[in-house]
């Protein structure tokens, strides 16, 4: 097996990237990117940390990250598991990166900047869904911003009905919780709740 263990090596074998793929790259928020920001309802959120990384789904309805100028974002966050894995890292290490899907779009836009976390009382209330605050606000400061190739989607057929899996064809959370539980967790009452 051959290593590449230097980006000397790397650029060897893939060489350096077009124009195109340069020129796209922003430190700011333009209007069309800013387009795909109000339409997704979904993003990936990267953190580092001491005990490592963490890559966390985020979603809500379409423009639930808000746009405060072109180098400010802010994401709510909601309910969840509590584990708050993404939110210990960027406590310990600002650095984030965010990637966006537009359901039906084969293009995403990636964001990496810096971000803290406010309980501002106000702010929260301003994210309000179903009578429910958000417990927290992610204020993400942008360093670069640009969109991806849409070939991995395409390639996955994303959006294809035809290729969605049943969801009945896969293990429930709750049956994998009564698994690693080793049955301390009853896995119909998790699903059903």
């Amino acid at each position: 097996m051959s290593i590449i263990t230097t980006v000397e090596q790397l650029e060897t074998l893939y060489g350096l990237p077009g124009e195109a793929s340069v020129v796209k790259e922003l430190d700011h928020v333009i209007p069309e990117y800013a387009a795909f920001i109000e339409a997704s309802p979904f993003v990936a959120l990267a953190t580092s940390g001491p005990e490592g990384l963490d890559c966390s789904p985020r979603g809500d309805l379409a423009g639930f990250v808000r746009i405060v100028d072109p180098k400010t974002l802010m994401m709510p966050d909601r309910r969840g598991n509590n584990r708050a894995d993404s939110l210990r890292n960027i406590i310990r290490d600002p650095r984030v990166g965010l990637l966006f899907l537009v359901p039906g779009s084969g293009t995403t836009l990636r964001i990496n900047g810096r971000a803290h976390i406010t309980t501002d009382a106000a702010l929260c209330a301003s994210f309000t869904v179903d009578s429910r605050p958000a417990r927290s606000v992610s204020v993400i400061d942008v360093d670069t911003v640009y969109f991806q190739c849409a070939r991995a989607i395409v390639r996955s057929e994303l959006w294809n009905p035809e290729r969605h899996v049943d969801p009945k064809s896969l293990p429930t959370p709750g049956k994998i919780l009564e698994i690693t539980s080793r049955r301390n967790i009853d896995g119909a009452a998790y699903d059903k709740e």
